[in-house]
């Protein structure tokens, strides 16, 4: 009895408008038009087919706001990539100019060479702020392809083949990209004694 009052509240609080009439449908059983078959089944099919064309739209929806997501995310971490490593050159002639620095140098040009230097580490300080690192294997680390160019071979007693013996040149990565391979020779297998 509750549950009936409670169906009747329910329906008195719809509104089908002004041109419905409630005694047209009094007569109307829901098992009957189920029997009438064709127009029901259709009805359902196109239901359906509303659904699931529906789901797929919220999904396709959602796969778009993640991929847009990813790619904002790789555009504030990668997208100074070309920058990165047009300014590894710098790096490059700063270090050799600091490599090449003697004693007597140093002592003449004390302030110049302090500048340098902290020329230097500040450009290195902005590299670590833009998630650049340097890649500076250690000699007897296994060569990696996907790290280190191989710029020589040479069969060295005691190395193990596959094995880094000097760093030519430190690499670098921007994130988890690479933007240039540390430049190493690798060791050998030593030739046999009949060779």
């Amino acid at each position: 009895m509750a549950e009936e009052k409670e169906i009747k509240n329910l329906a008195d609080s719809i509104d089908l408008g002004p041109n419905f009439d409630p005694a047209e449908y009094n007569d109307v059983d829901p098992l009957a038009l189920e029997d009438e078959g064709t127009e029901w089944d259709e009805l359902l099919t196109e239901r359906d087919n509303l659904k699931d064309r529906l789901m797929r739209t919220m999904a396709e929806a959602e796969n778009t706001r993640k991929r847009g997501e990813r790619d904002r995310r790789d555009a504030e971490v990668y997208g100074g990539s070309k920058l990165a490593r047009d300014m590894l050159s710098v790096y490059d002639n700063m270090n050799r100019a600091l490599e090449t620095v003697d004693d007597a140098q140093r002592e003449s040009s004390k302030a110049l060479i302090e500048g340098i230097e902290l020329t230097m580490r500040e450009l290195l300080s902005t590299f670590a702020k833009h998630k650049i690192v340097q890649l500076n294997p250690e000699i007897g680390e296994k060569f990696d392809p996907k790290l280190h160019q191989a710029m020589f071979e040479a069969p060295i007693e005691g190395a193990q083949a596959g094995h880094i013996i000097q760093t030519m040149a430190v690499g670098f990565v921007i994130g988890e990209r690479l933007l240039r391979p540390a430049q190493v020779g690798v060791a050998s297998t030593p030739p046999k004694q009949g060779d």
